[in-house]
């Protein structure tokens, strides 16, 4: 297998940690896979970027990023005015893209991938947008030019969603699925059922790297939207855009609503849920009271679940517990393993 030359577009909690993955892995790539690599370009938003042929040290670039500089130090070729240009100087074999979604138009993550394809390069993201904007016509791109459009750690992080549809249920066709699938509000609706208000348990979720300053995309419905909108695209085959998956978020839930579902014996959780209907689906983000008898009701903090019905099999559940940028790290480098074993 020939020498991989890897890029990097997005260096933030989960490209250092796929760096991290990456320098750990190396020995156990090259013995059982062949596989070696050298990364050859990093671009960040906010701490330069950086291109160089001949390798760039993993371990140096994590540095100065906990160092808060710039990493154009690292680069021997000519600064990258944008990310475009540093997909097309890097000369790499593969694009992990991870940059912030776009959730109304995917952008610029679909132009990163569509411009990583057009160079040769198998494209691999964490990026929902390119997924539920772009799904079809990368998809067909990607096996015009015999390369992988991987996405594994869009849903669920580095859960096996799309690969066991892919590699390990042959034409099983997926009717439903019923899920917890944004672990910021779960996080959020857990800590409230401690006591905490709502602004309270917000500010827990960003004082330790869950929630974003704007929260609106997890506490809004936006971010569970897009992975059910990413979710039936792929796995049922009919195209859906966030805006189309009927959604409420967890904004307008009081302590007093928590506090009456503990005195019923029911939890509140923001259920995402698709049933397909003959060409069409339902789908839908909403607040649910959730019974003792429900799997949905154990899950706690930042775990999630999802759980799917088949036209093959009955319930097949899959649960992820307490995910981190390691997890959706790993998704990443197992696309990457994947796509160059051509599985």
């Amino acid at each position: 297998m020939p020498h991989l030359k890897l890029a990097l577009l997005g260096f933030g909690n989960v490209g250092q940690a796929l760096a991290q993955l990456l320098i750990s892995k190396q020995n156990e790539l090259a013995n059982q896979h062949q596989i070696t690599y050298t990364v050859t370009a990093i671009g960040t938003g906010q701490h330069g970027s950086a291109l160089n042929p001949a390798g760039i040290d993993l371990q140096q670039a994590k540095s100065l990023m906990d160092e808060g500089s710039t990493l154009d130090t690292l680069s021997t070729q000519p600064i990258p005015k944008d990310s475009l240009d540093l997909i097309k100087n890097c000369d790499a074999d593969v694009l992990f893209e991870n940059t912030p979604v776009n959730y109304q138009s995917g952008q610029p993550a679909l132009d990163h991938m569509h411009t990583a394809l057009n160079m040769g390069m198998h494209a691999i993201t964490a990026n929902k947008g390119p997924v539920v904007h772009g799904y079809q016509e990368l998809t067909a791109l990607s096996i015009s030019k015999k390369r992988k459009f991987y996405f594994e750690s869009t849903v669920m992080d580095g859960a096996p969603i799309f690969s066991l549809f892919r590699g390990t249920l042959p034409l099983a066709k997926l009717t439903s699925f019923r899920g917890i699938l944004n672990s910021t509000t779960n996080l959020i609706l857990s800590r409230m059922e401690m006591g905490e208000d709502f602004n309270e348990a917000v500010g827990y979720a960003q004082s330790i790297g869950i929630a974003e300053t704007d929260p609106s995309g997890d506490i809004d419905g936006w971010d569970a939207a897009i992975k059910v909108a990413a979710l039936v695209t792929v796995l049922m085959g009919i195209p859906l855009k966030p805006d189309k998956v009927n959604r409420q978020g967890i904004r307008g839930l009081t302590s007093a609503d928590i506090r009456l579902a503990k005195q019923t014996g029911n939890r509140w959780k923001l259920v995402c849920s698709a049933e397909r209907d003959r060409d069409n689906v339902k789908a839908r983000v909403f607040p649910e009271m959730i019974p003792p008898s429900s799997p949905l009701y154990s899950i706690e903090g930042t775990t999630s679940i999802v759980q799917f019905k088949t036209d093959v099999l009955g319930l097949l559940s899959v649960i992820e517990t307490d995910p981190g940028p390691e997890t959706t790290a790993y998704g990443l480098f197992a696309d990457f393993v994947n796509a160059v074993l051509n599985k």
